[in-house]
C-alpha cells in the first residue's frame, strides 16, 4: 500500500487486521521517534496548507459530484477557510500552547514547584460526516497534527469522491506512519472503532454515536463525539423580526439545511408568525430566486436522505398541518435534482417525525409561544441541543435564556457563526455530544496535560513519615487549622 493510499478494506479479507497493522505501525514510529518538536509542527501543518490552498476548486468539484450540486461558494466558504483559518491559528498561537505551564503549590509543599506539561497521547482516530466531508475531516486532523499525534482517518463513504481527492492530496505530505486514510462503510466504521486509539474522535449522528462509544469502551479509549439534534431558534418579543428572519434564513437553508448546527425549529410569538412567514418567503427569494438549476442552491446528498426528509413533509401534509414551500420560480423539482425547496412548517403536532427527529433538510418547523417561559420549558423538556439561538434586544432576557438553558454553543441574534471563531470551543453536551475542539480546545483534546511535582532539595517532606513523633504531629495542627 502507497503511503497514504485510501483502500476498500471491506473488499480485502481480514478487516479489522488490515486496520490494525496501519495502527501498529503509527504507534511503533511514534514510540521510535517520540513526540515532535514545535519546528516539525508548525512544517507539517504549513505543508497541510501549502497542499489545500492551489485545489479548492477541485475540492469543490469533489464535493459538488458527491453531493449531486453543491454550492462552489458554500464549499469555499464552510468547508475550505475554516480548515486554512485553523491551521493559521495553530501555527501562530501553537508555541504557547505548547510551553510548560507553571501552576502554584500550597505553603506546605514549599519550596517545591510545579507544572503542567502537553503530550501528545499518541494515535488518534478520527470518523468523519458526510455533510461537510472536507471540513468535518480536517480539523479535527489540524487539532491532532497540532498536538503531535499520528491520525487514522475514517471519512463517510457517502462522499467517496472527497475521500479520494482528501488521499491525494495528504499522500503528498505524510507518510502513512503519520496519517493513513481507510474507506468503506458500517463494517470498516465498526472495526475501525475497536482499534485501541489514544484517542477516538466522531462526528454524526446520535444512534451511531452510542455504537461508537460501546466499541471504544472495550479498550477504555476516551472519546469525542460531535453529534447534533433539534437546535431551537428563539425569536423574541422584541427581535428585530427582520433582520432575525434573513439572519435564520440563511442558517437554515446554507447546504440545503444538511448542517449539524442548523436552526431545527423555531420558536416565536403567536402575534408575530405570520409577519415572519412572509418575510420568511421574501428573504428567500431574495437568496435562492431559482432552485434547480441555481449554482447556489444545494442538493440532498443522496436519494435516501431525499425521502426521508420529503416523508416528513408528506406525513404534515398528509395529517393537515400547514405547509409553506418558497419555490420563487415556481419550478417543478423532481427527484432527479434531489433538490427540495426550502420548507416552512407551521405548528406542527409533537408526534410526527420531524418533531422527533432531526431534520438535517430545507424544512423549517415553526411554533408558537406565549410567554419566554414557555418556550424556555418547551426546549428544557428535550434533549439538550448543540446549538441555541436567541434574537432580541433586551440584555437582561439575553441572560435569562442563556443561564436556564443547556447547549453546546449559542448565538445572539445570528445563526451558525459561532462555529467560526477560533478562540471559542466546539461541541456539544448530553446527547449532542461529549467534547470540544478548535483552536487551542482541540490541542488539548488531543493532548495529556501531565501533572509534574518537583521537589526541593531542602523540604519538609520528611516530617510526614513514620516514624512519627511530635514535629509530625505540630505538621498536623498546622494543616488543619488552615
Amino acid at each position: 500500500m502507497s503511503s497514504i493510499e485510501a483502500v476498500d478494506v471491506l473488499s480485502a479479507p481480514g478487516i479489522a487486521d488490515t486496520l490494525r497493522a496501519t495502527f501498529d505501525q503509527q504507534r511503533a514510529a511514534f514510540l521510535q521517534e517520540g513526540p515532535p518538536t514545535l519546528e516539525q509542527r508548525r512544517i507539517d501543518l504549513g505543508n497541510l496548507r501549502k497542499a489545500i490552498r492551489p485545489n479548492v476548486d477541485r475540492i469543490a468539484a469533489a464535493i459538488s459530484a458527491d453531493f449531486g450540486h453543491r454550492s462552489r461558494h458554500e464549499t469555499a466558504l464552510a468547508d475550505v477557510f475554516p480548515v486554512l483559518a485553523a491551521i493559521r491559528h495553530a501555527t501562530r498561537n501553537l508555541a504557547r500552547w505548547m510551553r510548560p505551564r507553571r501552576v502554584a503549590v500550597g505553603l506546605e509543599f514549599m519550596p517545591a514547584r510545579a507544572r503542567v506539561i502537553c503530550q501528545p497521547l499518541g494515535v488518534i482516530g478520527v470518523i468523519s460526516p458526510w455533510n461537510y466531508p472536507f471540513q468535518l475531516a480536517m480539523m479535527p486532523v489540524v487539532a491532532a497534527i497540532a498536538a503531535g499525534n499520528r491520525i487514522m482517518l475514517k471519512p463517510s463513504e457517502l462522499t467517496p469522491r472527497t475521500s479520494d481527492l482528501l488521499a491525494e492530496l495528504l499522500s503528498a505530505i505524510f507518510p502513512e506512519g503519520k496519517v493513513a486514510i481507510t474507506v468503506g462503510g458500517a463494517a470498516v466504521g465498526a472495526a475501525f472503532a475497536r482499534l485501541p486509539f489514544d484517542h477516538l474522535f466522531y462526528t454524526g449522528s446520535t444512534a451511531v454515536g452510542r455504537l461508537i462509544m460501546q466499541a471504544a469502551a472495550e479498550n477504555l479509549t476516551p472519546v469525542t463525539l460531535e453529534l447534533g439534534g433539534k437546535s431551537p431558534c428563539i425569536v423574541g418579543e422584541d427581535a428585530d423580526l427582520r433582520s432575525a428572519v434573513e439572519s435564520i434564513m440563511f442558517g437554515k437553508f446554507h447546504n440545503a439545511g444538511q448542517i449539524c448546527v442548523a436552526p431545527d425549529y423555531v420558536l416565536l410569538p403567536e402575534a408575530r408568525r405570520e409577519d415572519f412567514i412572509e418575510m420568511a418567503r421574501s428573504s428567500v427569494e431574495k437568496l435562492y430566486p431559482t432552485l434547480e438549476t441555481n449554482p447556489d442552491y444545494t442538493s440532498i446528498v443522496n436519494e435516501r436522505h431525499y425521502q426521508r426528509i420529503a416523508s416528513y413533509i408528506e406525513e404534515a401534509k398528509r395529517i393537515g398541518v400547514r405547509v409553506v414551500e418558497i419555490n420563487p420560480a415556481h419550478e417543478p423539482l423532481g427527484p432527479t435534482t434531489r433538490k427540495l425547496p426550502p420548507t416552512l412548517v407551521v405548528d406542527p403536532p409533537e408526534a410526527i417525525a420531524m418533531m422527533r427527529e432531526e431534520i438535517f433538510g430545507p424544512v423549517l418547523p415553526i411554533k408558537t409561544y406565549r410567554s419566554l417561559e414557555e418556550a424556555l420549558a418547551y426546549i428544557n423538556h428535550r434533549p439538550r441541543p448543540l446549538a441555541l439561538y436567541y434574537f432580541g434586544i433586551d440584555k437582561a432576557t439575553r441572560d435569562e435564556v442563556l443561564r436556564r438553558t443547556v447547549s453546546g454553543g449559542a448565538s445572539i441574534n445570528e445563526t451558525l457563526l459561532h462555529v467560526a471563531v477560533d478562540n471559542l470551543p466546539f461541541g456539544g453536551v448530553g446527547q449532542s455530544g461529549m467534547g470540544a475542539y478548535h483552536g487551542e480546545f482541540g490541542f488539548q483534546t488531543f493532548s495529556h496535560r501531565k501533572a509534574v511535582f518537583l521537589q526541593s532539595k531542602v523540604n519538609s517532606a520528611g516530617m510526614l513519615r513514620p516514624p512519627f513523633g511530635r514535629l509530625t504531629d505540630l505538621m498536623i495542627k498546622f494543616l488543619l487549622s488552615r
